[in-house]
């Protein structure tokens, strides 16, 4: 397998798919998940001529689960460690959900030397919880929830949340796929019971309003409209606003997990991003 393994002894597992010397994209991936949520991506950029990497984060897929480090900071770090021990440069780096935050925590805390792109796909960023700056986030209580259920019965939650809210399989007429609700229930297993469960805060309370201000390189936006899991109006919309230059394209009717749902459009619009 390929691994490093970072200044804290945490053994980072990641993928490496496509000609070494092709242009680099990275991919970080989701809460629970782990690098495999970004195979169909991978797959497709791979053939066009990238190199393609995507990593487990710390506590998730095949890295190592320690008990400490599942922030937001050190999620940065252990990718920044990754980039210098593969010698990563021109980098278009993409990010969907917590993956998303990961890549405006790197910009923000190692800017863009070796940066020259960057993707929010249905991430968190600017901040998912409702403060006094952010009166149109989340209430505590919706994460709170979110712990409990956890606790109570981590393997009912992940199920429950991938056979309705993740894909919007709980929308009407919605034609449900067994095997990507299998596939995301066995990633977020794979996930260290704490690490996953640290992960939550990460995701829900990092304020990346100061990171999002720091991007100075071509930021692509994504968003699916009927995202359940991150809404747009408290995401991507207002880090459009902070990323100077950012495009916003929005998916009608678009799921938190565009990778899937709106695979073929998101595919393309990877590949047109990485090739400007």
């Amino acid at each position: 397998m390929n691994t490093i393994t970072t200044r804290d002894g945490t053994t980072i597992y990641f993928k490496d798919w496509g000609p070494k010397n092709g242009p680099v994209v990275t991919f970080s991936h989701g809460w629970p998940l782990s690098a495999d949520a970004w195979d169909p991506q991978m797959f497709h950029l791979a053939s066009h001529g990238f190199r393609c990497i995507a990593h487990d984060r710390r506590g998730h897929g095949r890295s190592s689960q320690p008990w400490d480090g599942n922030h937001m900071d050190q999620y940065a770090d252990d990718l920044a460690e990754l980039f210098e021990k593969l010698d990563l440069r021109q980098v278009t780096m993409v990010g969907h959900s917590t993956g998303g935050g990961e890549v405006a925590r790197f910009i923000g805390r190692h800017g863009t030397r070796r940066v020259a792109r960057a993707v929010l796909m249905g991430a968190v960023p600017p901040i998912m919880l409702r403060t006094e700056a952010n009166p149109g986030g989340l209430p505590i209580e919706v994460f709170d929830g979110f712990r409990k259920a956890y606790l109570q019965d981590r393997s009912q939650f992940f199920l429950e949340v991938a056979s309705g809210p993740f894909f919007n399989f709980n929308r009407p007429g919605a034609k449900a796929s067994q095997g990507l609700i299998q596939s995301w229930w066995m990633q977020g297993m794979m996930s260290g019971h704490k690490n996953a469960y640290d992960c939550i805060q990460a995701f829900s309370e990092t304020d990346f309003t100061g990171d999002l201000r720091k991007f100075d390189v071509p930021t692509l936006i994504l968003h699916g409209d009927d995202d359940q899991i991150v809404p747009i109006d408290a995401s991507a919309r207002l880090a459009a606003k902070l990323v100077k230059g950012s495009v916003l394209k929005i998916y009608p009717g678009g799921s938190h997990s565009l990778g899937d749902t709106s695979r073929e459009t998101l595919n393309q619009d990877l590949l047109t991003f990485a090739k400007s």
